[in-house]
C-alpha cells in the first residue's frame, strides 16, 4: 500500500495541488488515483501478454507513464527516439539486475 501511495504521490502529482477546499482535494486525489489505476492496469495487461524481449525487464508503471507522456501527451518529439530510449533503459536495468544478483551470489556463504 505504501509503495503504491508513494508512486501515486511522486509520479502522478498527488502532492502537487494546493487544497483550499475539500471538493478540490477530492477531485484532484480522485484524478491522480484514476491515472495510477489506468497505468497499473495497462502494465498488468502488457505483463500478462508477456511480450517483453529477452534481456529486458518487464514494463513498469513508471516506464509506461514516461512512454505515455512522450507518445501521447507530447507527441511533438519523434516516437522512435522515445521507444529506443525505453528499450535501452530496460535492457540496461536488466543487465544491472543480473550483475547485482551474480555479485550477491558470490558474496553469500
Amino acid at each position: 500500500m505504501e509503495e503504491s501511495f508513494q508512486t501515486a504521490k511522486t509520479a502522478l502529482g498527488l502532492d502537487q495541488h494546493q487544497h483550499h477546499r475539500w471538493t478540490s482535494w477530492h477531485r484532484w486525489t480522485t484524478l491522480a488515483i484514476l491515472a495510477h489505476a489506468f497505468l497499473a492496469a495497462a502494465t498488468a495487461t502488457v505483463r500478462a501478454a508477456n511480450t517483453a524481449e529477452p534481456g529486458l525487464i518487464p514494463l513498469t508503471v513508471n516506464e509506461l507513464r514516461h512512454l505515455f507522456d512522450a507518445l501521447v501527451i507530447e507527441p511533438s518529439r519523434r516516437h522512435t527516439d522515445q521507444l529506443k530510449w525505453s528499450i535501452w533503459r530496460r535492457r540496461h536495468q536488466a543487465r544491472a539486475r543480473a550483475s547485482h544478483y551474480a555479485r550477491q551470489a558470490l558474496t553469500e556463504p
